[in-house]
């Protein structure tokens, strides 16, 4: 009993380094995600940008103006992923049973296999967090560089 009871112990601990690996690897692409698509609308708004240098806002207004955007979206997506995770834990909390009562899957359901949701608001505050700071992480690079153009070539960008 021990032995499986330190079976159990390894394999938790390896399922959740696994699990903190891919979370990782998630935020990091979503990051540079984000920080493909500000520096395309970076480019896009080169004119944009040339005009407000132009009429007088400053480096920083440029680059706040991009973090508050950048900071926008991040926060926007963290609040769809909250929803949808608490919806599918919610949902799969409530289509197990019914699943595990098929013919086929009964002697698993007999086994008392089940799950069990933990959604705590410290894990939701700590999600949100975390999806809008890697946003504003990632949006700091396009930022600076929609401040350090140029006014005059920037007006000319077509």
């Amino acid at each position: 009993p021990w032995e499986l009871l330190e079976n159990v112990r390894r394999t938790t601990a390896t399922m959740n380094i696994l699990l903190t690996a891919i979370a990782a690897i998630s935020l990091l692409v979503g990051g540079i995600g984000i920080m493909n698509i500000m520096l395309a609308t970076v480019v896009e708004r080169t004119r944009e940008i040339g005009i407000r240098r132009a009429v007088g806002a400053s480096r920083s207004d440029i680059a706040i103006q991009f973090l508050i955007e950048t900071g926008s979206l991040s926060a926007f997506g963290g609040l769809l992923g909250i929803v949808l995770g608490v919806g599918i834990s919610i949902g799969l909390e409530a289509f197990l049973p019914w699943l595990l009562s098929l013919p086929g899957l009964r002697s698993i359901g007999d086994v008392g296999v089940g799950l069990e949701t933990q959604i705590t608001w410290w894990s939701i505050v700590v999600s949100f967090l975390v999806a809008a700071g890697t946003g504003l992480l990632f949006g700091i690079y396009p930022a600076i560089m929609a401040s350090k153009q140029d006014p005059i070539v920037a007006l000319r960008h077509d």
